[in-house]
Order: C-alpha cells, then sequence, then structure tokens
C-alpha cells in the first residue's frame, strides 16, 4: 500500500494530560481515510500532529515518504492542504480574494506566476461550484457556501493531501452532504487523498475508502472500512447500538439507540 502519511509511535502529552499512547496509523495515497472516536478521544490532537499542527518530541510522522519535520512551510503547504474546523473569517475580503492566498506557497519575488495563478483559482472556483461567488464578501455567504470557498482556496494550493477537521460541523444535513459529495468527487475525478476527522458515523463508513477509530488516545483498529465496521465495534467504541446494511456494495450504518 502507497502510504501519504504513516505514524510510528506517536505519544502526545499537552500540560499534564497524557492525550495519545503509541499510536501506529498509515494514510494510503488516494483514498479518503477518516478518523472517529468519541468526543475527547484524541482524534483532532492525533490529526494535528500528523500534519505538524501539534509538535512530537521526536521525528515519528512521515509525508509522502519524507519526515514531516525535514519540510520547510512551503514545501510542506505544496504537498498539503489543512481546513481546520472553525478557520478564521476575514471579514473584509472577497471570495476570489480568499481563494487567491491558496497560491502563497507559489509565489516568489523573481517569478511571475499571474498566468498560472489565474488558472488555478478559476479551477478552484469551478470544481468547488463557487465560481458565481466570486465577488461577494466572505460574511455573506451561507455556511454550506462558505465552506466550499475554504476548500476552494486548499484545493488553488494544488496539494496531494487534503487534510479536514470535521468539516461538515455546524451545517444543517442538506449542506453536510453537499461538502461530502463534494470531497467524494474530488477523490473521484482527481485522485486527491483525504485525510478527515468526522463525528457522524453514518457519513464517516459511508464515503471513507478507510479508517482509523480512536478511543481514550489509544488506537482501536485500522483499515479497510467495509473489513473494520461491525456492531461490536460501534457498541465498544461509541456504546450505541447499530445496524449496518449493505447495498450495492456500500455500507450504511443506523444508529438504532444507546447500550442498555
Amino acid at each position: 500500500m502507497n502510504t501519504a502519511i504513516d505514524v510510528n509511535q506517536l505519544s502526545v502529552t499537552l500540560g499534564d494530560r497524557h492525550i495519545l499512547h503509541d499510536i501506529n496509523v498509515s494514510v494510503p495515497v488516494g483514498k479518503i481515510t477518516t478518523l472517529i472516536g468519541p468526543n475527547g478521544c484524541g482524534k483532532s490532537t492525533l490529526l494535528r500532529s500528523m500534519i505538524g499542527y501539534i509538535h512530537s518530541p521526536r521525528d515519528c510522522v512521515t509525508i509522502l515518504g519524507k519526515p514531516l519535520q525535514s519540510y520547510s512551510q512551503n514545501e510542506l503547504a505544496r504537498q498539503m492542504a489543512f481546513l481546520p474546523q472553525v478557520p478564521n473569517m476575514p471579514k473584509d475580503m472577497t471570495v476570489e480574494e480568499l481563494v487567491y492566498c491558496g497560491r502563497y506557497p507559489y509565489q516568489m519575488w523573481w517569478k511571475n506566476t499571474a498566468k498560472e495563478d489565474r488558472e488555478i483559482v478559476d479551477y478552484a472556483l469551478g470544481i468547488t461550484k463557487t465560481n458565481h461567488l466570486r465577488n461577494q464578501l466572505i460574511p455573506s455567504l451561507s455556511g454550506g457556501e462558505r465552506q466550499r470557498v475554504w476548500i476552494a482556496m486548499a484545493l488553488a494550493q494544488q496539494p496531494k493531501l487534503l487534510v479536514l477537521d470535521e468539516p461538515t460541523t455546524y451545517l444543517d444535513i442538506n449542506h453536510q452532504l453537499e461538502i461530502m459529495e463534494l470531497l467524494k468527487r474530488l477523490n473521484d475525478e482527481q485522485g486527491l487523498t483525504v485525510l478527515m476527522v468526522l463525528h457522524e458515523l453514518t457519513q464517516a463508513v459511508q464515503y471513507s475508502h478507510h479508517m482509523a477509530i480512536i478511543k481514550d488516545g489509544h488506537l482501536v483498529t485500522a483499515g479497510e472500512t467495509k473489513e473494520i465496521v461491525s456492531d461490536e465495534l460501534f457498541r465498544d467504541v461509541f456504546s450505541v447500538d447499530v445496524q449496518i446494511d449493505i447495498f450495492d456494495d456500500k455500507q450504511y450504518v443506523r444508529v438504532k439507540g444507546l447500550v442498555e
């Protein structure tokens, strides 16, 4: 399996709390991988540690075959784009201006990139279906529109790896599915590797090729979704009873209730 990220014996302590315990996990190239687990289990800490936003005391993360700590900021930004759970919202910036911010890793004082930048920004606006919003101010957008614009900015970086921390948080169900379908299309059509944290179990199972399940800072299991998902797993990790259905070779999870 070709891997985009490899994590080897990652442990994280923040203050006096030991958040992650000896995590070993890999993210396959060209797939959608999702980290799931109960609230407070450490999945967002793991995600941020995997991309260098939280520094580990030793070099235990490799991105696209190269140690994470050996990347410069610009080098890493040309390989990977990260969309946090709640990005800072610029109040006086248009959609087009925000998406242009994704071009910063490629802009050098000695190199004129204007034509290439324009083409990539137009592509990013087009594939996220936000071209009609390009002259609107960011605060005027709906939640779903705003999230698609942030993804457009990330795509303007031309990353090989797109990383998202709970991209459907605070969105209604219609916009949640809109974002998940967009990520699926980017993976299907562009071969983009996607790594994300989700809290919605049904979406995680439906859209992920690969999953890693975290509980109390430990990796419970990881692998292809269709191979690791089971009612026992969800009962043990989330304390819920589920029904797993298979339709057109895809798995769907319905939460039936709490474990009594």
